[in-house]
Formats: structure tokens, sequence, C-alpha cells
């Protein structure tokens, strides 16, 4: 990376750098030190350049706060980028810088990486150690590479990655390096495809067969790909997300909710998210823990069939950027500012590594991805593949076509 210009995502701190993470209510103050992962990018030889744009507090997967305005999507500046690394993926997409860094709890890896047609990785649990003050309970949000190309992310995760005892569950392995060698085949792979959870999931018109035309050309390349489902209750899934993530956001943003002074800077959805959690007993948080154990074994079952399972990544086309989020979806109504992302919540709450790969556009332009989740620990075996998704397709070929104005 030496001498590679790099901008790191608002979430992170980058020593010399202002870090906001979006909301107002801080003061500028410039972070010190790096973070984990932002250490070993400096100590590769980038230059850091900046920071990317983020939602407060990284909630929500729509890009826009009050200090540095709205991040618009590259290929139509009038819809929105996605997030939380939505700043990210619009810098990537346009070649402002020629890799990025991201977080994902809830998508903001994928969902961005979906809507600006490039690469998103979030990495197996515990695969790029983390800097924060919870050591072993944080679990949901973790760092991960952008690209745009397999072959960028796979390089930029071996910098990001590895055990660090500062960070005792990080995993001691190693992902494989980038090697230029031959691709396996597709027709290796068999892929369990899980669509909308048989209806379950509210998708826009178009959504859904966007994707399986995706599939559809895996399948001409000689991959099985067939029709699955796990045995799990979602509405179960949807309330354990609920829970974990009321949690971990109350407990992180408490104090600016009890002080009255910040409390009214807080945007709506940060304060719902903090009261959601200031009411959860510890018998709440045991049964979110086994139903989140529960999901990871019905998963498993589904790996004894399948070598990776796939879901769109969003369950709508990138929309309005002068929207905050998506009220309705397909016909039904959205009761919460993330219901329209609950597509990605299986990846998180698996713990499994989950790579975007484009899916294509529809008919406005507007760019759709596949999310592939592969086995915990086999990030390698799913960036391999991969590139050999990326090798039968040309959509990253198209490029976005910058605008001076709306």
């Amino acid at each position: 990376m030496h001498g590679k210009p790099q901008e790191v995502k608002d979430l992170s701190n980058v020593r010399r750098l202002v870090t906001r993470r979006g909301p107002p209510i801080f003061a500028v103050t410039v972070a010190t030190p790096d973070d984990i992962f932002v250490a070993r990018i400096r100590g590769q030889g980038a230059i850091f350049v900046g920071k990317t744009n983020v939602p407060e507090f990284g909630l929500g997967s729509h890009s826009y706060n009050n200090v540095y305005g709205t991040t618009r999507n590259a290929y139509n500046p009038r819809l929105c980028a996605g997030g939380s690394s939505g700043g990210a993926a619009c810098a990537l997409a346009t070649h402002m810088i020629p890799w990025a860094d991201g977080s994902d709890m809830m998508g903001s890896l994928r969902n961005p990486a979906a809507y600006n047609n490039v690469i998103g990785f979030r990495p197996s649990q515990g695969r790029v150690p983390h800097t924060g003050s919870d050591l072993f309970f944080q679990q949901l949000g973790y760092e991960g590479p952008m690209g745009r190309c397999v072959e960028d992310t796979v390089r930029l995760l071996g910098t990001m990655s590895g055990y660090d005892a500062r960070v005792p569950m990080s995993l001691r392995d190693r992902v494989a390096t980038f090697k230029p060698v031959a691709r396996r085949e597709l027709k290796q792979y068999k892929v369990g495809w899980m669509g909308d959870f048989d209806g379950y999931l509210a998708t826009e018109p178009g959504v859904l067969s966007l994707c399986e035309r995706a599939l559809a050309h895996l399948s001409s390349q000689g991959a099985v790909v067939e029709t699955c489902k796990p045995d799990y209750d979602m509405a179960r899934l949807w309330q354990t997300w609920l829970t974990l993530r009321h949690w971990t956001v109350c407990g992180s943003a408490k104090p600016l909710y009890d002080n009255p002074d910040t409390r009214k800077l807080l945007k709506p959805e940060a304060v719902w998210e903090i009261e959601g959690g200031l009411g959860l007993s510890g018998i709440d948080l045991t049964t979110a823990i086994v139903a989140r154990s529960d999901w990871y074994r019905a998963v498993l079952r589904l790996f004894e069939n399948y070598d990776f399972l796939v879901l769109p990544t969003a369950q709508a086309f990138p929309f309005s950027a002068d929207i905050h989020w998506l009220k309705e979806v397909g016909g039904r109504a959205m009761d919460t500012y993330h219901r329209w992302m609950e597509v990605s919540i299986g990846g998180t709450l698996s713990g499994c590594p989950v790579v975007n790969l484009p899916a294509g556009f529809d008919a406005q332009g507007r760019p759709m991805g596949l999310q592939f989740i592969g086995p915990m620990g086999e990030d390698s075996s799913v960036l391999e593949f991969a590139l050999a998704y990326e090798a039968s397709v040309d959509f990253l070929a198209t490029r976005p076509v910058l605008k001076e104005s709306l």
C-alpha cells in the first residue's frame, strides 16, 4: 500500500485526523492513537488523506448527518449511497481512493457496496481485531475491506486481519494472500438460494428477479443453485436482532442520552435504540443469546448441503437521497428505521463471512448485489469463490458517469 491514498471510515480513529462519527455533539478533537487496523494500514505505507462519511453513530443504511451532509450514489446522485459505509463505497466507486475500509453491523459493508457496484466483505467474527472498550461481548459489528475488484478486497483484508493480543477474541489463523493463479471453476460449487425466506421479507419489485438472473448465469457456468430455507422462525431472529442491537447501542450511547444537552441533539433513531435498551433485563439478553446460537446451528445444518448460502444484499434498490429511510417496501409498511435492511441480519448473527458481489442493474440503472455467506472461518474460500464469480460476469465493468451537478 506504499504511497496509496487512504480515507478511513469516520467511525474509526486515525492519528492526527478528526473523528466525528456523524453527529454534531462531539467537540472537534484530533484522534490519537490509530485504531488497530488503521495502524496496520499505516504500517504498509498508505497515506491518510481524509475520512469517509457515515450516518450518525453508523445507525441506518443511508449516510447523512448534520456535520458533513449527505453522501450520494455514485451512479445517480439523486439516490442514496447506502450505509453506514456509504462514504467509503461512493469514494471507491468514483475512483477517489483505490480501496476502502468499512465496518458492518447490519449490512454496512454489504449494502453500500451493492448500491455502488463494488465489493464489500464482512469477515468472520474475530478476523479483523477491533479497537474498543468491550473485548468480549461486542460481537455484532466489526471492520472489513471494500474494493473495486475482488483482488483489491483480498489484499486489503490481508493487511487488516490477524491476531492481536489486545483483542483476545481475534482469530489466530491467517487468510490466504492473493496469488494470481488459475481460479477454481464455478461448477465445483453448490449454492443455496434463500431469496426472501419464502415471502417473509418485503422486497421491492425487481430485486428478486434481478438476483435470480445473476444466479441463472451462475448455473449456466456449471454451479448448482438450489432454493433452500433455514429451519428457523425468522420473526424470532428479528426479535433477537432488536434485543442485541438495543443492548449494544444503549451500552455505548447512554451517557449522551442521560445528558439533556446532548440528548436533544441525537437523531430520533438513536434515541429509539437507546430507549429500547433501557428496559432490557438479563433474561431478555440471555434469551437473545440462546436464539442467536440456535440460528447459527440452523445455518450450520444448511452448510451440510451447500458450499455457500445466498440472499439479495438489500430488499430495495437505492432510493431518494432526500428521505431518511424507507417507510414502505413492496407494499408493506416498515415498522422501524432499519426493517428494510432485515435481509442483512442473518449473515451478521451467524458470525460467518459474507461477501457482496454485483448482481447487475435494473432498467433504471440502479445497482444491486448478492450476499454470499460461507462457513465460519472460511474467509479464503468465500473470496476464492468471489474471484471465480467476478471472472464470469462483467457487471463491475460498468463504471459511473460523474456529474458536475444534480
